[in-house]
């Protein structure tokens, strides 16, 4: 049976809000966060520099900022359900080929492919909690938290996996390729529960037109300026963080299992957040949301770098992971209070095309800032700034008139 607003539950959106998170664990929470963990027994057994690491992760984000390009002409032909189930397909087998490689250009082509995927998962599962929102008006806020949370449950899964694969392979060649294999099967599996829990979201509220709406719509994106400059660098501040600190980590000397308890720990307040968060998205029509939740995120970027005590860098963690999902829910719910809904999936679509060019640079200038003097420490000095710039920007965000 076809899900109208007639017919939808508080239980039921609950349920459902829950179901489209496993597309966010799947595009950002497994496909581009578990590299973290990768990247230092990569990095060790390939010989790469710093700036060559951070270099797949701007891969990811360039067939990211593709993908996003794509995805409006893809919702229009496909709709937003199975462009969404395809694209948890398609990223999932870009991971598992992730495992078959070892030369850089291979790689970065392989990082490339999942960022594409994941675009296209991350955009129409936006759109899709968003219409599921416009549904129970009252909770908007949640349920765009809940299914943004749900990379915090891919966080969290790629911390409790990763580490134990890779000492289980410890004696196999490039045993590193055994976590792309057994993510990959992570995804998959997630991928089959959200096919099967979003059947019914075809038709009704959720097959919404995803035309770009009336004439004038780019116009009335154009004046979430300061918001979507924010967001920009919003991408190029967070993304160095959720690449290197767990490089910085292992070279301050955590242990794996303090490595797991951070990396996991950053996962359930991602999860977490969806609560702590939703009257804030709900309350505020302008940049003010972004502004707070970036100048946050800036203070748990630079904590690790003050100090090596393990308390502060647990402190970071927790508090990065209790902040950053929710400065992507807060621009969706942005595009929520400002414009009309035949207007949200452009919106969406200008916001994660900005997103995607912050990340492409972030990744590359923060290696390249961490293979000079000062090392990761500067190079996360360096992204703590850019968060604060970002906020500047987001507080001159003003609601647009109704």
């Amino acid at each position: 049976m076809t899900t109208t607003a007639a017919t939808l539950t508080p239980a039921h959106a609950l349920r459902l809000a829950l179901a489209l998170s496993l597309g966010a664990a799947v595009s950002l929470g497994i496909t581009r966060f578990s590299f973290a963990l990768l990247l230092p027994p990569m990095r060790a057994d390939l010989g790469w520099s710093y700036t060559l690491a951070g270099g797949m992760n701007t891969a990811n984000a360039a067939g990211y900022l593709l993908g996003a390009l794509m995805t409006p002409a893809l919702l229009r032909r496909f709709g937003p359900v199975r462009l969404l189930v395809g694209g948890a397909v398609w990223a999932s087998l870009f991971m598992a080929a992730s495992g078959f490689f070892i030369s850089a250009p291979a790689l970065l082509l392989q990082r490339l492919l999942a960022g594409l995927a994941s675009a296209w998962v991350f955009v129409a599962g936006g759109l899709l909690a968003t219409r599921l929102g416009a549904m129970q008006p009252g909770r908007m806020g949640l349920l765009l938290g809940l299914y943004y949370g749900g990379t915090g449950f891919g966080i969290m899964l790629s911390a409790l996996l990763v580490p134990p694969v890779l000492q289980a392979a410890v004696r196999h060649d490039h045993g590193w390729a055994w976590a792309w294999w057994t993510l990959a099967l992570a995804s998959g599996a997630a991928t089959a529960v959200l096919w099967a829990a979003t059947r019914a979201m075809h038709g009704g509220a959720f097959a919404a037109s995803a035309a770009s709406g009336p004439h004038g719509v780019h116009a009335r994106v154009g004046r979430l300026g300061w918001a979507l400059a924010a967001y920009a660098l919003f991408g190029a501040g967070y993304i160095g963080y959720m690449t290197f600190v767990i490089a910085l980590l292992r070279e301050q000397g955590a242990r794996a299992g303090e490595i797991t308890m951070f990396y996991a720990l950053l996962g359930v307040a991602c999860i977490a957040s969806s609560r702590l968060w939703a009257g804030l998205l709900d309350r505020y029509r302008g940049g003010g949301p972004q502004a707070v939740l970036n100048a946050l995120l800036g203070i748990a970027t630079l904590l690790p770098v003050l100090s090596h005590a393990w308390p502060w860098t647990l402190v970071s963690g927790l508090l990065f992971g209790a902040v950053f999902l929710s400065v992507v829910a807060s621009t969706t719910a942005l595009v929520r209070h400002n414009l009309p809904p035949t207007q949200w999936a452009t919106g969406i679509s200008a916001f994660t095309i900005v997103f995607a060019f912050g990340q492409i640079v972030g990744p590359t200038v923060t290696g390249w800032i961490s293979d000079g003097a000062g090392g990761l420490a500067r190079g996360l000095v360096a992204s703590a700034v850019t968060l604060w710039m970002g906020a500047a920007l987001a507080s001159r965000q003003r609601p647009l008139p109704r």
